[in-house]
């Protein structure tokens, strides 16, 4: 049964800026059987927890297909940890929030599970599922799996700044993850972990500042709305080719109107993410994929203007 109301007060606030009253019907207490399969057949999974200090942290989880598992509806069995060197490391704790999605890239398709982590053991940890929920397809590009790689990773590297690898790997990407937490004392509050899209280059990199575009999507708001409560976040790039993972941590504002807002096309808002520190590690996933295959809501959003970066550097 979907829940009478999934949102928290900065959700509810976001939307009433917005000027949409989403109901939140898709949101529900439990898996449906969709979702619970759709888990067990993916190779990754990817998580939103907090760090000791309780800053939110993205990260990448993975395995042969059939590593994750729903014993029950309100139920995850994950077979896998971050590995060592991952700053997300250790932050798998019984009782802390977490958020998880699943997207299966070959079908666009994407399903959302939020909780607490229940119990961990030395190869994995188990989910208590408090809301769970698809998404829409837009701004997903699909790629088909390529060959793992056989790369050995590389010691992370720690950055309190953006370098000019960090920087080239934004600057090519079309895909991003964003962890984001927010009422944790709540039963509607917790961590989420949510994919962003684009064209390449529609994240703006201003100095150790990114900013990013936010398209129409299902007006839940979960992300906006953490953020308006708790600008604290995290970021996640994966470069789809070599296996190469970049996290951030930073503080989040959001712009909601302005001259600013006509220098990409299809935003309607923008966030500022201002990066506090970062981590990357070379090679640190086996996956590998092709070249994506953009979906047409991707190609009818636009890239910065020059102008409009000049601007606002």
């Amino acid at each position: 049964m979907p829940l009478d109301d999934p949102f928290h007060a900065g959700e509810h606030a976001v939307q009433t800026r917005a000027g949409v009253a989403a109901r939140g019907a898709g949101i529900r207490s439990f898996m449906p059987d969709q979702h619970r399969i759709f888990f067990r057949q993916l190779p990754w999974l990817f998580a939103g927890v907090l760090d000791g200090e309780g800053w939110p942290l993205a990260t990448t989880l993975t395995g042969v297909p059939g590593f994750v598992t729903s014993p029950d509806p309100t139920s995850l069995s994950i077979s896998a940890l971050p590995q060592p060197g991952d700053p997300a490391y250790g932050a798998f704790r019984p009782g802390s929030p977490i958020g998880l999605l699943g997207l299966e890239f070959e079908t666009r398709r994407r399903n959302r599970a939020n909780g607490r982590v229940e119990a961990v053991g030395a190869d994995g940890f188990s989910v208590a599922v408090a809301q769970s929920f698809g998404n829409c397809a837009k701004y997903i590009q699909a790629r088909s799996r390529a060959p793992n790689g056989s790369d050995p990773a590389h010691q992370p590297a720690s950055l309190s700044s953006l370098d000019a690898a960090a920087r080239a790997l934004i600057a090519k990407a079309d895909t991003l993850f964003i962890a984001s937490a927010a009422a944790l004392e709540t039963p509607l509050g917790g961590v989420d972990i949510s994919h962003r899209g684009g064209r390449p280059g529609f994240v703006r990199i201003d100095g150790d500042t990114l900013t990013i575009p936010d398209f129409a999507g299902n007006n839940y708001f979960n992300t906006l709305g953490n953020l308006l409560e708790q600008p604290r976040a995290a970021l996640l790039f994966v470069d789809f080719e070599t296996g190469t993972t970049l996290q951030l941590q930073g503080v989040a504002e959001i712009v909601w109107d302005g001259p600013e807002l006509s220098g990409l096309e299809g935003s309607q808002r923008l966030w500022r993410f201002h990066v506090t520190r970062g981590w990357r590690r070379a090679h640190a996933l086996s996956l590998r994929w092709s070249a994506p295959e953009f979906a047409s809501t991707t190609l009818q959003t636009g890239l910065w203007s020059a102008p409009a970066a000049l601007a606002a550097s």
